[in-house]
């Protein structure tokens, strides 16, 4: 039997004023999207029309996200929305589910025009907690400002949206789904994919698979403990470290994505990957990891539960590249996303000085941040070098000196107290007679060297991205830096304040961090009264 054409309708609307987008994408309250009537479809109508019609006809768009509540229904408006804005095929994760690097790979493999992914990172998942849209272009990466502007401007002025409330899917089912719409002349199609094949693929043409397989199941069987924290990580982390590189399958732990991710943040910290913690405190795992929600962002620790900062683990993978086939082959164009680790970095190779708020590295595979690709570093690493994780780190302070590094948050701001927190401490340090200012604490003394709001030049693509942090170096290469995250979602703004240290003497190399670094720490709390500004006593998180 013949089916009739599926309707395109459009659907009349009012722009809402809080649809500009954070760091790169759109984050908030759970509730806010699925409550307030058309809040999800003016922003999607918002992202589709700010793609070129000419481009936007019959083009590939890739979809996926984290898992998180709302998720499901979410990517059913997407595909939806997308078949009546003339998007000509859909590729999307079996179940929905595909992590941030995997999106970008997908869309760099089949040239996808872009990718919408539904995450909020590392925010709480469920009803209560939050949602967020994020929107990569066509090179796989974040967009740049430039396109959030575009997609701001049509928010504010989107009267109508078009969709096909009539197409349903079936995101558990491979494969291809097409559909006929009224007045389209091709059918639309929908690809239900599997999530980690295309990502692990390029994985293997990366590393030395065998290697690294020989090292978690040979005679001196190196033991693992993985946990991603039931977020999207969990079948990448099985299929590849366990399925693929043989480490037994006890060796992962909260693989299964969960709606709410367990009840616990999905972000990997000291603070909240306590499963990871605890299980290497007890020496028996020789290295562990954990990942973030949507696996762009990771934490290492080695046994006994010592941990690796974020500035020294990039560091580390600047000085041992030569151990992933990949560097050897093809040279380093990047692989960091870091400004907060410099110092260190730019003794070991590091030529992607690039900040980000939490520790994710990645290379220029893809263009995210990317925590498995950490993770397989790291075990390249001690695969090559046949040492733990502690002995690489001490060897490695010894040879080049060691960068004290932490990060305080303070989340849940008032967004307009943090937005005039960061305006006048910009203006404070960008004015000429602040680079000649000493601060001195205790016995300290610190002379700033210069300060900026930092940009750079992506080195691959030589796109430009501004604002990045706040930063204040001094003339003894320590450094601050102060950032507003734009991935607060609908729980305030987050402001986080970076502090580093470069000690040389390896007689003073086994100094606790706060202690190191506790007048850099005074320093940024006077300039930038942020305890007074905002009410607070002390950070909410502290890495």
């Amino acid at each position: 039997m013949e089916t009739s054409p599926i309707p395109v309708v459009t659907v009349q609307t009012s722009p809402f004023e809080d649809q500009r987008p954070g760091t790169n994408g759109l984050r908030r309250k759970t509730a806010v999207f699925e409550g307030k009537k058309n809040y999800l479809q003016n922003y999607i109508q918002s992202l589709l029309s700010s793609i070129d019609l000419r481009d936007r006809q019959g083009c590939t768009m890739v979809v996926g996200g984290d898992g998180r509540y709302f998720s499901r229904a979410a990517t059913e408006v997407i595909v939806q929305m997308a078949a009546a804005n003339g998007i000509g095929r859909l590729v999307i994760g079996h179940n929905g589910l595909l992590s941030t690097p995997a999106v970008s790979c997908i869309i760099r493999k089949i040239k996808a025009i872009g990718g919408i992914i539904l995450t909020a990172s590392h925010n709480p998942g469920g009803p209560g907690g939050d949602f967020g849209i994020k929107f990569n272009v066509a090179n796989g990466g974040p967009s740049p400002d430039i396109v959030m502007e575009r997609i701001c401007q049509v928010s504010r002025t989107l009267e109508e949206y078009a969709i096909c409330p009539d197409l349903h899917i079936d995101l558990s089912r491979l494969g291809r789904q097409e559909f006929d719409l009224e007045n389209k002349f091709k059918p639309f199609r929908v690809e239900i994919v599997d999530s980690v094949d295309v990502y692990l693929q390029l994985l293997r043409n990366i590393f030395d698979f065998n290697a690294i397989k020989s090292l978690l199941t040979g005679p001196d069987q190196l033991k693992i403990h993985i946990d991603a924290m039931n977020g999207v990580m969990g079948p990448y982390v099985r299929r590849i470290l366990c399925d693929e590189l043989g480490a037994p399958a006890n060796s992962a732990v909260n693989c299964v994505p969960l709606e709410d991710f367990g009840g616990c943040p999905p972000e990997p910290n000291l603070t909240y990957a306590t499963t990871l913690v605890d299980a290497m405190k007890g020496g028996e795992f020789g290295f562990g990891a954990a990942l973030d929600a949507d696996g762009d962002r990771y934490m290492i620790l080695g046994e006994n539960g010592f941990f690796v900062n974020p500035a020294d683990s990039v560091a580390i993978m600047a000085a041992n590249l030569s151990a992933i086939p990949y560097f050897r082959q093809h040279g380093v164009k990047g692989f960091a996303r870091t400004i907060t680790s410099q110092n260190g970095a730019e003794k070991r190779r590091c030529n992607w000085d690039i900040f980000d708020s939490v520790d994710g590295k990645g290379s220029d595979h893809i263009r995210e941040k990317d925590g498995l690709w950490s993770v397989l570093v790291w075990l390249s690493i001690m695969a090559a070098r046949k040492q733990g994780v502690e002995q690489i780190v001490r060897e490695h302070w010894a040879k080049f000196g060691r960068n004290y590094f932490c990060r305080f948050d303070y989340e849940g701001l008032d967004p307009r107290a943090a937005f005039y927190l960061m305006r006048d401490l910009e203006a404070v340090i960008s004015d000429k007679a602040f680079t000649s200012q000493k601060f001195a604490v205790g016995d300290h003394m610190y002379s700033v060297e210069r300060a900026d709001n930092f940009e750079y030049i992506d080195p691959v693509d030589g796109t430009v991205a501004r604002n990045q942090g706040l930063r204040i170096i001094f003339t003894d290469a320590s450094r601050l830096v102060f950032r507003m995250s734009g991935s607060g979602g609908g729980m305030g703004a987050t402001i986080r304040i970076y502090a580093e240290n470069f000690e040389r003497d390896p007689e003073r190399h086994n100094r606790e961090t706060q202690v190191v670094l506790g007048p850099l720490i005074a320093i940024a709390l006077k300039i930038s009264s942020i305890h007074e500004r905002t009410g607070r006593r002390g950070p909410n998180v502290i890495t």
